[in-house]
């Protein structure tokens, strides 16, 4: 299944939000510290709601490491700095997709290194940025949509 990697994700609401996106769609979560939060954060647990048992949740120290344990599956960044549209790829069932930071997103390391993968979601000129939550969402679900029949989810 897909797997949802956030680089030092800052706000517990967003990646409550996420978690409970990857439970519902059986995506992976991959989180890399430092955290901007506490796991233990009410806004976290109540974001994510009563699916945290759901959630397949999995923790690096290092963007290095995750992409090292994932290096066989295709891996996308999700960037302002993107010259693709996240709808301009195909995207394999496991398929690695990567968020940066809400306040500073993915380090500049990352677009030059991997410029080729680097993706953006459409948006006009004068706004920044999606939020987070709502932009992982956008992407897991173009994703989920290109495998057939949702990956094998249920969709009535």
């Amino acid at each position: 299944m897909l797997n949802i990697v956030l680089f030092q994700p800052e706000i517990p609401a967003n990646t409550g939000n996420i978690a409970r996106l990857c439970a519902v769609t059986g995506c992976h979560l991959h989180l890399v510290r430092p955290l901007g939060f506490n796991t233990d954060d009410k806004t976290l647990k109540r974001a994510g709601l009563d699916y945290w048992h759901l959630v397949d949740i999995h923790y690096y120290d290092s963007l290095e490491e995750v992409l090292a344990k994932y290096q066989d599956q295709p891996q996308y960044f999700l960037t302002s700095h993107g010259h693709k549209r996240y709808t301009d790829v195909h995207y394999s069932v496991d398929s690695v997709l990567v968020f940066g930071r809400e306040t500073a997103g993915l380090p500049d390391w990352v677009h030059q290194k991997y410029a080729a993968q680097c993706l953006r979601i459409p948006m006009v000129r004068e706004a920044r940025c999606l939020n987070l939550s709502n932009s992982v969402a956008v992407v897991a679900y173009e994703a989920l949509r290109q495998q057939p029949d949702f990956a094998g989810l249920i969709v009535e």
